[in-house]
């Protein structure tokens, strides 16, 4: 077959890899055979990549299977065959690979020894989270994995010359059993020592050494050289960055460090363009200035043209304010909302005291005094309409001319957690966040109302290329000391809750969930629950799958939530990744439509919404 495969195929680069499977891949997913070989499949969409057959390279992939397997512990499999098939129009073929994996070495036990210097605790977790687990092929990478993680245990308890040493014995199931024994030798107890910084020329010494977690004295620990690390990184003034201990022969007592950074542009213009099913063109332009007259602190200016929103924002951020964890962020902003509804302006600013756990930002807290202009104006539509005259009253909008005004003064507390390391494509952990909002009562202000919303999510690997994503949120706004008999009066419009669009309840358009008035245009509520599901399959190359459930709805009274009156949509979905985030295409339906909606002042008879966007609805 290898010959007929080399008769088959040109060299030329004309011929097309349209499939590549393998036979006999029992024990080894062939998932990871075909990220081994560097023969790739064509994209199955007719604008994506295509790879082409090269002979050279892929006798050279046969050889690639045969060392991965031999790593993994099976020393004897080996390539059979390979079966050919050519299209009829002879440029383009599906490969088959017949692999025989032959028995593997397996591991029967896995042994820690010299581990009485770390805590009892630690020493049972490592013994129970090895890589390497008895019973399982003899896996050279896991077999590595497993020594480092050790060495880890001990470098990060004070212990930075300690080795660990890897021994296979015979194990009495035979010449392919081996028991495996890690043996430690901790060595001497050690402290930070002085700390060198170099290449820095425009931020000062004093901005990376409060960066820095650790002090001369401290015990050493491994974790916090890279937890420095990833904070000097955070401050966004460095192109590299790294913290390392200084090698030296005589191993000493404490041992020095030293930082060296290379800065990056201390300002920066960047410009975007985008479009949305919801926002249509969109154009962002953005200029930031790290190191803002010294001290790290940032400054930035952002404008935003789109039929959805337009407007200017402009902040400022002083870090390690007081305490390391601690920034001090002000805002202000002139922004234009324009909803099928209503049309929004905000003027004012804010004012953020932010705690930050650590670098990777998986613990946060903040607190925001807000001062706001704000003022909504209703649709022509609805102006237009004298059937809306009490809807509009009802809503806390003039009659005469829809609008709304009023400042708002008041707190917003947030609180979030996070294991997802990237929530614009995550595909594992959890984010969790809780929204309060009191505006009014004691303080000045037009406005006097509180809030409070919950978002949680949940992603979880089901396999190595499908992913189960879950989002629950909930929220209620009410009035200050008005009871259910809410004045709405006292809460902007612009703070109602809407469902619907490219990220909520997706078998409608944007705002299209909510209380209908007597002539069914969507008026907000004042309560929200909704939740969704998705499962997301990667394909081969960019493009993943998805199929999605979404369910949820909004009700007009405050802490008025009721189960068995929720909408629910279903439908398919495309993603396609980038650098920017995964460009979004989903098809919703609706499984129980809103009857009376008006949409675009019609009553809606289409039942279902496709949406495109960047990045994942949750």
């Amino acid at each position: 077959m290898l010959a007929l495969l080399g008769t088959a195929c040109r060299e030329d680069g004309s011929i097309q890899v349209k499939k590549i499977a393998f036979e006999g891949a029992r024990l080894v997913d062939a998932g990871r055979l075909k990220g081994v070989i560097a023969t790739k499949e064509s994209s199955w969409i007719p604008w994506g990549p295509k790879k082409y057959f090269d002979r050279s390279r892929f006798d050279t992939d046969l050889k690639r299977i045969q060392a991965f397997y031999a790593d993994r512990g099976f020393p004897d499999a080996r390539v059979q065959s390979v079966d050919v098939q050519m299209n009829n129009k002879k440029d383009a073929v599906s490969v088959t690979v017949h692999v025989s994996e032959g028995e593997p070495i397996v591991v029967d036990s896995v042994r820690f020894e010299g581990t009485d210097v770390l805590p009892a605790w630690v020493a049972r977790r490592l013994q129970r989270n090895a890589a390497l687990k008895a019973g399982a092929p003899l896996d050279r990478q896991l077999f590595v994995a497993t020594r480092e993680a050790a060495l880890n245990e001990f470098r990060d308890r004070g212990y930075p010359y300690a080795t660990v040493d890897a021994e296979e014995q015979p194990a009495a199931g035979g010449p392919r059993h081996k028991a495996v024994v890690y043996r430690a030798a901790p060595g001497g107890r050690a402290t930070f020592g002085s700390v060198e910084i170099a290449g820095n020329s425009s931020v000062g010494e004093d901005v990376i050494r409060r960066q820095l977690t650790f002090k001369p004295g401290d015990l050493y620990r491994r974790s916090q050289l890279q937890e420095s690390q990833r904070r000097l990184y955070n401050l966004e003034l460095f192109e590299f960055a790294n913290v390392e201990p200084l090698q030296s022969e005589t191993k000493p007592p404490a041992v020095p460090t030293r930082v060296t950074v290379a800065e990056g542009k201390a300002r920066r213009v960047n410009f975007g363009v985008g479009y949305g099913t919801e926002e249509k063109a969109r154009v962002d332009a953005r200029w930031r200035h790290a190191n803002f007259f010294g001290g790290a602190r940032t400054a930035g200016v952002a404008g935003r043209w789109s039929s959805l929103d337009r407007g200017v924002k402009a902040d400022l951020t002083q870090p390690y304010f007081l305490k390391p964890h601690l920034s001090l962020g002000f805002s202000g902003q002139a922004w234009n909302t324009r909803e099928p509804l209503y049309s929004g302006d905000t003027f004012g600013g804010r004012v953020t005291l932010r705690h930050q756990a650590d670098a990777r930002a998986r613990n946060t807290w903040s607190v925001t005094f807000v001062d706001e202009f704000d003022r909504s104006r209703a649709s022509p539509e609805a102006l237009a309409n004298p059937d809306w005259r009490d809807d509009l009253i009802a809503l806390g909008l003039d009659p005469r001319d829809g609008l709304q005004s009023g400042t708002l003064v008041g707190f917003e507390f947030d609180v979030t957690r996070t294991t997802a390391r990237n929530l614009l494509d995550a595909n594992r952990g959890y984010y969790a966040a809780l929204h309060l909002e009191q505006a009014g009562g004691w303080l000045p202000g037009t406005y006097d109302f509180y809030s409070a919303a919950v978002d949680l999510r949940q992603y979880t690997p089901v396999t190595r290329r499908v992913v189960l994503a879950t989002r629950f949120q909930v929220g209620s706004i009410d009035g200050i000391g008005r009871g259910l008999a809410v004045d709405t009066n006292q809460i902007p419009f612009s703070r109602r809750y809407f469902l619907g669009g490219a990220t909520s309840l997706r078998g409608w358009g944007r705002f299209e969930v909510s209380p209908l008035s007597a002539s069914g245009l969507p008026i907000g509520g004042l309560s929200m629950v909704e939740l969704a599901t998705e499962l997301r399959v990667a394909t081969a190359g960019k493009l993943s799958l998805v199929a999605f459930l979404d369910a949820g709805n909004v009700w007009g009274r405050s802490w008025q939530f009721e189960p068995s009156d929720v909408r629910a949509d279903v439908g398919p979905g495309l993603r396609y990744r980038t650098p920017i985030g995964p460009i979004r295409a989903d098809f919703g339906y609706q499984l129980n439509p809103v009857e009376g909606l008006l949409v675009n002042g019609e009553p809606e008879t289409r039942h279902w919404r496709v949406h495109f966007s960047i990045g994942q609805a949750f």
